[in-house]
């Protein structure tokens, strides 16, 4: 038996206790969020006033036609980038 391999893009935790920031990553899903991971599509920094967004929009909807799954935290971020762009 065959066991199917599912990607996500979800948020990684870095940083240290009080001050925390967050890689976005293109992980399998049956690995831990803090495990290893295929790619690195951005950055998320909450703890600036406004947060930071940097997210690679063409890599990231790349991801996403090859089949990976967006975190809904991970979904709204790209429509903010989205629209930062636009």
């Amino acid at each position: 038996v065959e066991v199917c391999k599912v990607l996500k893009i979800r948020l990684r935790r870095m940083g240290t206790k009080h001050d925390a920031f967050y890689r976005v990553v293109v992980s399998d899903s049956r690995l831990r969020p803090t495990g290893r991971f295929v790619d690195t599509v951005g950055t998320y920094d909450p703890g600036t006033d406004p947060a930071t967004v940097k997210l690679d929009v063409a890599r990231t909807e790349e991801w996403i036609r090859k089949g990976a799954l967006p975190s809904q935290t991970v979904r709204r971020l790209l429509h903010r980038a989205k629209a930062a762009e636009a």
